[in-house]
């Protein structure tokens, strides 16, 4: 065993997928927590990867896999955006041949490889009693796996795009709304001052809550989710027409980086290499959609074409500081996180529901999807969020756990 246990054991923290404004918050409380109750802490570096490739040998070094946490280390970055312990989109289940360690690449020699054996071997090398990861539907798949294994596992829902089912909250949702509605606020006078319509893409692969709720909050006239295949010729109408009411005469449309128009086959991709989880990565249906509307828009606008302002959020959205409930949330989650430990409950995942702290059976994660319901809250003919009362409703409205 390579780390020494302590009075009650030890607890190892890990973040992966995408970075979101939140994690450094979620790592500090599980560490304080942790320490103060008697137990040892150790960082996993780069989500999977930091375990899975770890050497299991007391002269290895094993330092770019993990690292002993305390206050001190977890203080400095406590309020700051991104994860101090870095991350990776690793799959432990299913590995290229390419990405196989080199210490085991004698072992693991076909196309793709399971790795399961050696991460638990690894998990119980560093003697490891609780594994909480933090990360998207992707990241806590490989949790519920773990748990499956026999793993005593406590998983904390994470992504930007806030489709972790089970839980009506995942860390870093709300600062990515926030930022979404302060860059629309940003160049909305530059589209005003150049009357053109303003086309902004946002995450959201399969699900459009960053979309819907800046829609809502009043940051665009028109959003399309991928939940809903729209019409581009419509969607022109309106934007034309929005353009039209507009006294500076502009209008503005969010586009989900998953969203298709009819006709289309799939989304739209940067390129056709894919992770371990099999996704390739997004974007660039922002482009095709500006392209499209500055086409049709003369059919609509007396003979004239209108001009686009065409803007992909990206990282913009994903970086910097954490916003109020970003850094809120994340204290909570993780002290939720321990006081399972505390209680010996594992296989659970801590969520927000109806406003309420929770927690979930982790297997919620991959039994499921969590998406927009179209017909109870996205307007098919007018393309924007539909509601008739908020009385009851989630604090963010349509992100409800089912």
């Amino acid at each position: 065993m390579a780390a020494a246990k302590s009075t009650k054991g030890t607890i190892g923290i890990l973040t992966g997928g995408g970075d979101v404004p939140g994690l450094n918050p979620a790592i500090r409380a599980i560490t304080i927590r942790a320490l103060r109750e008697g137990y040892q802490v150790l960082g996993l570096k780069r989500g999977w990867a930091g375990i899975m490739e770890l050497v299991r040998d007391k002269e290895a070094d094993n330092s770019d896999n993990y690292i002993h946490l305390t206050e001190e280390i977890v203080n400095k970055s406590g309020r700051t955006g991104g994860t101090f312990l870095h991350t990776s989109r690793t799959r432990a289940s299913h590995v290229p041949k390419e990405y196989v360690p080199d210490h085991l690449k004698d072992k693991y020699k076909k196309k793709i490889n399971d790795l399961t054996e050696e991460v638990i071997k690894n998990i119980e090398f560093l003697g490891i009693d609780y594994i909480i990861p933090i990360g998207g539907d992707d990241t806590l798949s490989y949790g519920v796996r773990l748990y499956q294994e026999g793993l005593k596992v406590i998983a904390i829902p994470k992504t930007m795009d806030n489709d972790v089912p089970g839980t009506d909250y995942c860390i870093g949702f709300s600062t990515c709304v926030t930022r979404t509605i302060n860059i629309t606020n940003t160049l909305r006078t530059s589209a005003g001052s150049h009357e053109r319509i303003l086309v902004m893409e946002v995450f959201g692969r399969y699900a459009g809550y960053t979309a819907m709720l800046p829609t809502m909050a009043g940051a665009a006239n028109r959003c399309v989710i991928p939940e809903h295949d729209f019409n581009i010729e419509k969607l022109t109408k309106l934007l034309v027409h929005d353009r039209e009411m507009n006294p500076s005469k502009y209008s503005v449309v969010l586009v989900s980086e998953g969203a298709r128009f009819k006709g289309m086959d799939e989304m739209v991709y940067q390129s056709n290499e894919k992770d371990m989880f099999g996704h390739a990565k997004l974007g660039g249906i922002g482009e095709l959609i500006s392209q499209k509307i500055k086409e049709i828009s003369s059919t609509y606008n007396k003979g004239k074409q209108v001009d686009i302002i065409n803007q992909q959020l990206g990282y913009l959205v994903r970086g910097g500081d954490p916003d109020a409930i970003d850094s809120i949330v994340p204290m909570a989650y993780g002290n939720l996180a321990l006081d399972l430990v505390l209680k010996g409950i594992h296989g659970r995942l801590v969520v927000l529901r109806n406003g309420r702290y929770d927690n979930a059976p982790l297997d919620v994660v991959t039994s499921s999807k969590k998406l927009i319901d179209v017909k109870r809250h996205y307007n098919v003919d007018r393309y924007r969020p539909h509601y008739k009362s908020f009385e009851f409703q989630p604090l963010f409205i349509m992100t409800g756990s089912m």
